[in-house]
């Protein structure tokens, strides 16, 4: 099983600017990585940094590159309204030429990223929301006669067109923290899954073996099914790391750059420059 190396990069403070954005784009492109995934915030714990919309930047991000699979890390859709996504989701994977992949969850901190907006914070309710929401997209994208009646949302009869140039759609990815296991048996409907710890850390190549062995348990599908794992590494001594995560089923490391680590401009271009 091969490891695709990607970067994992926020969407505000210096990198709030999609002009920075593409621009790393670029370079990661040039530097042989394989994929480049934005956080997407829309108020990162509230403390004015400068912000930028992920699916501007993706947008732009895909016009000016031509093999980096791209995506954002993951996306709310609690508080989004599924068939807007839809729409915007095949408009992108249609401009990329088939390189988006969705990735879906709670989001996080809800107080600040739903709460100041007068949005539902409580986790049960946007689990729900988000469910709902994935079922909905799937049967939109298919590009067939659709309908669904939920708790939370409602589609009446109706057909989306065009469909998502990848097949049979554009792979989503779901996240969670382990080891809270709903999130986990969300992911195993779908294509893969964006694994960290409870707070946010990145979980060791043994907690990715429990994690791989619990959605396994719980797929109906034989397909191929990725598993994202975000943390930080140094290159080609890490070597050995990475041969630990590929062994433990992971089949993506999304390389973290954070407010703790690499957040600047500069800092994130010499690590680029290194290559995966």
């Amino acid at each position: 099983m091969t490891l695709q190396r990607g970067l994992f990069i926020p969407n505000f403070g210096p990198f709030g600017d999609p002009a920075v954005l593409v621009e790393l784009a670029g370079q990661a492109e040039d530097a042989g990585w394989d994929g480049l995934f934005l956080w997407d915030h829309i108020l990162f714990e509230n403390e004015g940094k400068p912000t930028v919309d992920p699916w501007i930047a993706l947008t732009a991000i895909a016009c000016s590159t031509s093999a980096l699979r791209i995506g954002a890390m993951i996306t709310p859709l609690a508080r989004r309204r599924p068939w807007k996504v839809a729409r915007e989701t095949v408009s992108l994977d249609h401009v990329s030429n088939g390189r988006l992949i969705f990735g879906a969850g709670l989001g996080f901190p809800p107080e600040v990223e739903f709460g100041t907006f007068g949005e539902e914070t409580d986790d049960t309710v946007r689990a729900k929301k988000l469910d709902e929401a994935l079922a909905i997209m799937a049967g939109l994208w298919s590009g067939e006669q659709f309908e669904y009646t939920g708790e939370h949302f409602s589609v009446d009869e109706t057909i989306f067109r065009p469909s998502p140039l990848q097949k049979p759609r554009i792979p989503i990815w779901c996240a969670g923290w382990w080891p809270n296991r709903r999130p986990f048996r969300r992911a195993a409907q779908w294509d893969g899954v964006v694994p960290e710890m409870v707070g946010g850390s990145t979980p060791t190549p043994e907690a990715v073996k429990e994690i791989s062995t619990y959605v396994k348990r719980h797929r109906t599908s034989d397909d191929p099914f990725d598993i994202a794992v975000n943390g930080y590494s140094e290159g080609s001594q890490d070597s050995e790391l990475m041969e630990e995560y590929r062994s433990s089923d992971v089949t993506w490391w999304l390389e973290r750059i954070d407010p703790t680590r690499l957040f600047s401009v500069d800092e994130a271009r010499g690590r680029i420059a290194l290559g995966p």
